[in-house]
């Protein structure tokens, strides 16, 4: 399909990239939304954790919710989202990533951009619940990044799975990632590194013999925690190649259902190579939206409904 021309125009002080990514992460008023935790575990016997929300008129159908980095099913972003679908009959599952829900997980890896067997196992334990015709996931940043490489990796999906969408999606981790770098970002890159140290730092007792005080003090970047824990941890060789190998863009052309992809060209996290227009413009399957304005998962309409939520809920009812 060709680029989607968009029609999103955002209150004027909304139009700062940096204002609307900090006021919904930040000062978006709460979303209220019942959830239910069920707790699966993992082929390693490491766990992760599902928060259910359910519509009183269930239509046989679910949305599966993938946050982004250092996030959780309680972000406002993934609530308001939940919200929506679930007042238009869909069942959420929310999912919450390795180590993600408030409790450390068990295993010495955790979770990634590209960790989709994580991801495989969610639905096939949801489908497993043999309730469920029609399957959609929404990811935000890191989630929607895995996202599209699980959709384009495979060479069969699972039938019920219909639509996508992808919103602030980095699909190209390193570009991502030098965008973080700069200093307009720093407040950004800051605030995932304190986090990430943390977890790092909670982390070292169980697995001393992988993780230590002195790489600790040598974590002063993301990339150097992805060169010095995400990378060991997963498989890859460094930073770089973990970035190269799970970045999305070399799989979006290999989709084979309806995906929309929102991304803002005022977010600040992205860099050039994060808008797939060569792709979209040849394939029959990605929806290509690229506003002004909505900053990273920023996209402000009214405090109770964003533009990326008003979007979705267009999109899987098209």
């Amino acid at each position: 399909m060709p680029h989607i021309k968009s029609d999103y125009n955002p209150p004027w002080v909304f139009k700062n990239g940096h204002f609307s990514t900090i006021y919904s992460a930040k000062l978006r008023p709460t979303i209220t939304l019942a959830q239910e935790r069920e707790r699966i575990t993992l082929p390693d016997n490491d766990f992760l954790d599902l928060d259910w929300s359910y519509s009183k008129n269930s239509k046989k159908r679910v949305a599966i919710l993938l946050h982004g980095l250092e996030g959780n099913a309680q972000r406002t972003y993934i609530k308001a989202a939940g919200l929506h679908l679930v007042n238009d009959n869909w069942d959420v599952a929310a999912v919450n990533f390795r180590g993600c829900s408030g409790e450390n997980n068990l295993s010495y890896q955790s979770y990634h951009s590209g960790k989709t067997d994580d991801l495989e196992t969610v639905i096939q334990h949801i489908l497993e619940k043999d309730i469920y015709q029609e399957i959609a996931l929404v990811g935000f940043s890191l989630g929607a990044n895995l996202l599209l490489k699980y959709l384009g990796e495979r060479t069969s999906l699972p039938k019920e799975i219909k639509k996508g969408v992808a919103i602030s999606v980095p699909t190209s981790l390193r570009g991502s990632l030098e965008s973080l770098n700069n200093t307009e970002n720093w407040i950004y890159s800051a605030s995932f590194l304190i986090s990430l140290r943390k977890k790092y730092k909670i982390k070292m007792p169980f697995f001393s013999d992988k993780m230590n005080t002195t790489d600790l003090k040598n974590i002063k970047s993301l990339k150097d925690f992805d060169d010095i824990y995400t990378s060991k941890a997963h498989g890859f060789k460094d930073a770089y190649d973990y970035y190269q190998k799970n970045s999305s863009n070399q799989f979006i052309s290999n989709i084979k259902i309806p995906v929309l992809i929102l991304n803002a060209k005022n977010d600040s996290f992205l860099d050039q190579d994060c808008y797939p227009y060569a792709i979209a413009e040849t394939s029959k399957n990605i929806f290509l939206e690229t506003p002004l304005f909505g900053g990273h998962v920023g996209f402000h309409q009214t405090n109770n409904q964003y533009y990326s939520e008003k979007r979705t809920f267009q999109f899987l009812n098209e």
